[in-house]
């Protein structure tokens, strides 16, 4: 079934005494804008949720599968698609046709692909380049973040010539004692009616993800993080009503006065109700 609305969509989620998201670069402390002091969250790793989490409920059920994930090679899962479609695999110069039969093959088979989109153009058996109808902006805190490193002890050694100078020693965890962040999305339901498939029970698991993605997703070093507020702003046909940032802005967070931030009471938020014609505001938490 096709989407007949255009979607943009406010995620408000916070974070206390964990690390949301570990930067590489700078020895997998919590990400944050090193001129501002806001902290904030990859697309990537939000996206990695749900798709986490489309695995766990949908666990074998056909046109659920997950493609970007550590459990084989991507260019094996592009010959797959070949082999179910009956095409040649491994060989020079493939046809126009037959890249398209396995791009329709990795949409339907591939939540991750007809939501998201991928770039499938590798290896033998290029499955072409989908442009997902679902994007998510980077996470950003609503007051800039105080990152602590926090000395533990740690009682188990990796070596025995490391055992041989004591039974503990002292290592190291970078957390965020309290953060607040917004994140950002859209769905074009132009490119999901002519590109991926992507159908309305599609968004309905992308809504439940989103508010559930945490849930299933607890470790001890991103602490307590949970989804708060989500905000849907639903257009009365598929190529919307009124630009995305408008929308955006009537949902307005702030930090109340004389408060240090450590809940999510110690916000303000805003919301305007007034929506231009032809756009519903949807709490669906």
């Amino acid at each position: 079934m096709s989407l007949e609305n255009r979607y943009d969509f406010v995620m408000l989620f916070d974070v206390e005494n964990g690390n949301p998201n570990g930067d590489p670069d700078a020895g997998n402390a919590p990400r944050v804008d090193v001129e501002s002091g806001y902290g904030f969250i990859t697309d990537v790793c939000i996206k990695r949720k749900i798709r986490n989490y489309v695995e766990l409920v949908k666990d074998g059920e056909a046109g659920y599968n997950i493609l970007i994930k550590p459990d084989k090679a991507l260019n094996s899962k592009f010959t797959a698609a070949y082999e179910a479609e009956g095409l040649e695999t491994k060989q020079k110069g493939k046809k126009a046709d037959d890249v398209k039969k396995a791009r329709d093959y990795m949409c339907r088979n591939y939540f991750d692909v007809r939501t998201f989109g991928a770039v499938m153009s590798t290896g033998d058996d290029p499955c072409g380049i989908v442009r997902g109808p679902v994007q998510i902006n980077f996470a950003r805190s609503i007051s800039p973040v105080n990152i602590q490193d926090v000395t533990i002890t740690r009682q188990a050694r990796t070596t025995e010539d490391r055992t041989a100078t004591g039974d503990t020693e002292i290592g190291r965890k970078s957390v965020i004692p309290y953060a607040l962040y917004r994140a950002e999305g859209y769905v074009s339901a132009a490119l999901a009616n002519q590109s991926t498939g992507l159908s309305e029970s599609d968004l309905d698991l992308l809504w439940t993800a989103i508010i559930n993605m945490f849930e299933y997703d607890h470790s001890a070093a991103r602490g307590k993080i949970c989804m708060r507020k989500l905000f849907l702003f639903k257009h009365s046909n598929v190529l919307g009503n009124c630009p995305s940032h408008l929308l955006f802005e009537r949902i307005t967070v702030k930090e109340k006065e004389d408060v240090l931030p450590r809940s999510f009471e110690d916000y303000l938020l805003t919301v305007n109700y007034d929506m231009p014609e032809g756009v519903e505001l949807i709490e669906k938490l």
